[in-house]
């Protein structure tokens, strides 16, 4: 990868602007070395090329320096429709660490009863079987034909859409799950008393929510 490609990633991906000093260390590791001032001229030389290709005409955004870095944005003529499209944009999900508790083991266990579920985290999960239903994430599948034929739950693609899945076989595992969940949600999680989630193939007693960490 070419060094203003690798510019051109991490201006992008920061949430705040970069500044030069910030992205002559991020690729210092990644070139071919050499004194550190014609690594930062090369840097600044990379930077001032893609922000003279991004000023075109035919270009949507443009990389601007702000406050001491760079950080792209729209341009000023694209604001209307960006306005547009955000106003249109769903609100944020906002779960309990319990909802995305039940809403792990029935991704991972799907299809799976409410009976099921509760039995895999220790406590009833009839309540947040209906929070997870009004925001879409899951879905009814059918009944089993036993003795009160409990409903049966699964996933839908309102769920992949807001974990970037292409379909449930890539669920990553659960250490990975739990670390998407945070990186999906991140400040839309409700404040709620209970624990990271379990395995879906833990004991009942070991999935319970431990009472010594809070959301």
């Amino acid at each position: 990868m070419s060094l203003k490609a690798k510019i051109e990633a991490i201006i992008y991906a920061a949430e705040t602007p970069i500044t030069l000093d910030q992205i002559v260390q991020l690729v210092k590791d990644s070139t071919d070395g050499g004194d550190a001032n014609e690594l930062r001229t090369q840097v600044r030389v990379a930077i001032d090329g893609l922000t003279a290709e991004y000023a075109v005409e035919g270009r949507g955004i443009e990389i601007r320096q702000i406050a001491g870095g760079y950080r792209m944005s729209t341009k000023p003529e694209q604001h209307d429709v960006v306005r547009a499209f955000a106003k249109s944009l769903k609100p944020p999900i906002r779960l309990s660490l319990p909802a995305l508790e039940t809403l792990a083991v029935i991704a991972y266990k799907q299809p799976v009863t409410v009976p099921e579920i509760s039995e895999i985290r220790g406590v009833d999960s009839s309540g947040v079987i209906a929070t997870l239903l009004d925001r879409k994430l899951i879905t009814t599948s059918v009944r089993i034909d036993v003795i009160g034929r409990p409903i049966l739950y699964k996933t839908t693609k309102e769920f992949l859409l807001r974990f970037g899945l292409k379909d449930v076989n890539e669920l990553p595992s659960m250490e990975e799950f739990e670390k998407l969940v945070a990186e999906s949600f991140q400040s839309d999680l409700l404040p709620a008393e209970g624990a990271h989630v379990q395995s879906p193939d833990a004991q009942p007693e070991a999935a319970a929510v431990e009472a010594d960490k809070s959301a």
